[in-house]
């Protein structure tokens, strides 16, 4: 199942875990992504839904922080991988629409899974919890329905 271990996944999480908890400490906010777009659409779109307070003031973080999500992936790749860039073999049609699928899910429950999953739990949100309960229980099923068809990555 893992055939390279469990070790940078370990390390991974362990960092992830750490910096959202620093951020947290540090500032008050939640490191999350999933509103970088309503909140980078701010400094372009004059629409009231975009002109919040909350949308104004979480702007500029949110961007550098999606930025040094982006460095730290290309550091990574660059220096580390095993595989270089590409590492999948899912078509580009089906990554395209399962991130559309993940996009109107993370907009309609307020936030992603990681979102919820990560920050939300460790500050003991009920909200994020019922989520990741959902998110958890429904890709259980959808996995099992797609195997049951047969389709394979």
């Amino acid at each position: 199942m893992f055939p390279l271990g469990i070790e940078h996944y370990l390390i991974g999480g362990i960092l992830v875990g750490i910096g959202v908890s620093l951020i947290y400490i540090l500032t008050g906010f939640h490191a999350t992504q999933s509103s970088f777009f309503t909140t980078t659409l701010s400094w372009f779109s004059k629409r009231k839904h975009f002109q919040k307070e909350r949308n104004l003031q979480e702007r500029s973080w949110r961007l550098f922080l999606a930025i040094g999500l982006v460095i730290g992936a290309l550091l990574y790749t660059l220096t580390l991988s095993p595989t270089g860039f590409w590492t999948t073999s899912v078509q580009l049609w089906r990554l395209a629409l399962g991130g559309l699928l993940v996009g109107f899910g993370t907009r309609l429950s307020e936030g992603c899974t990681s979102g919820h999953g990560i920050s939300g739990l460790a500050s003991l949100s009920t909200t994020s919890l019922s989520a990741v309960i959902v998110f958890m229980g429904i890709a259980i099923v959808t996995a099992n329905i797609v195997q049951l068809f047969g389709v394979l990555p």
